[in-house]
């Protein structure tokens, strides 16, 4: 049982916790997700089984994601599950506003990590650290927003609250994205809910809820199943047969004829290595000694 499933994780469990009920009902021991979702969010968490856990470093990393803020108090979680620090309303607060301030978060911004995120510090991880009452200082992080926009506003005489879209790359906290929003405004905000739409190429109208995995549970899971090279298809393909089928599962770096590959490759780049549609392992495409006319091409990931 090879592949990932596309689960649509409720509110109230961990990420943890979702892959721990896939786990106990696939039987399969080997599961991962693909990306944390916070406990109180909803949304797609992709869950990969089996020799599928070893490309999720491999799987697009941009997600998409449905955001409410609340504005006019911040809280020492960012979201509405913390205390809160800062009460000052958030009355004179418009559309216009709003939509101005969204654009500024737009391509590369700096995120300082919050206290609630699973980063390791000196080996503890820094949600751990927070439980316990610890502060640390955190170095920010540059991540890219591909959009940002406001898709609803709420009225509300002191605690007015917005639904914004978010496409962005892996590694963005929309919380802090709310808590930076309100510094912005002047007001203070905080994330008030959250939905992944899409991770990579996982959307939520394909993701199946837990009742649903259990119904099939005994049956045919894997019907459920996304294979791993449908996942990797954003990789270009290279077709390998005989010896170089052989070679490749015991990690061996093997030539492709230039005039035998359907597209121009580059130095660097990862590939996928397919046999009869199956796929063997990914390689990272080598520059070739000498004449050029073939591709050098080392297998990162044995996948057979």
């Amino acid at each position: 049982m090879d592949g990932i499933i596309n689960i649509l994780k409720p509110p109230g469990m961990t990420s943890h916790d979702v892959v721990s009920f896939v786990r106990r009902t696939t039987g399969q021991k080997k599961a991962g997700h693909t990306g944390t979702l916070d406990p109180g969010a909803a949304g797609v968490l992709p869950v990969c089984l089996g020799k599928a856990t070893k490309i999720i470093q491999y799987l697009p990393g941009n997600k998409c994601y449905r955001a409410e803020v609340t504005f006019g108090k911040s809280t020492n979680t960012q979201d509405s599950f913390g205390e809160v620090i800062t009460d000052r309303g958030a009355e004179g607060i418009e559309v216009g506003d709003i939509k101005q301030a969204l654009a500024s978060f737009t391509g590369w911004i700096e995120q300082v990590p919050p206290m609630t995120s699973a980063i390791k510090y000196k080996g503890k991880k820094l949600y751990e650290l927070a439980r316990a009452g610890i502060d640390v200082e955190r170095k920010p992080r540059s991540v890219y927003i591909y959009d940002i926009a406001l898709v609803a506003f709420h009225h509300h005489p002191v605690y007015p609250s917005a639904i914004f879209h978010l496409h962005c790359s892996a590694g963005t906290y929309v919380r802090t994205i709310c808590h930076d929003l309100g510094q912005k405004l002047g007001c203070g905000a905080f994330m008030s809910f959250l939905l992944r739409t899409r991770a990579g190429m996982f959307v939520l109208d394909d993701a199946v809820t837990l009742e649903q995995l259990s119904e099939l549970a005994g049956r045919d899971i894997k019907t459920l199943m996304v294979s791993m090279g449908k996942a990797l298809e954003h990789l270009p393909a290279v077709a390998i047969e005989g010896a170089q089928v052989k070679a490749v599962s015991c990690g061996n770096c093997i030539k492709r004829p230039t005039f035998a590959l359907a597209q121009k490759l580059t130095a660097g780049q990862l590939v996928r290595l397919e046999s009869a549609g199956r796929l063997i392992a990914l390689a990272v495409v080598k520059e070739p000694p000498g004449t050029g006319e073939q591709y050098m091409l080392q297998p990162v990931k044995v996948l057979a």
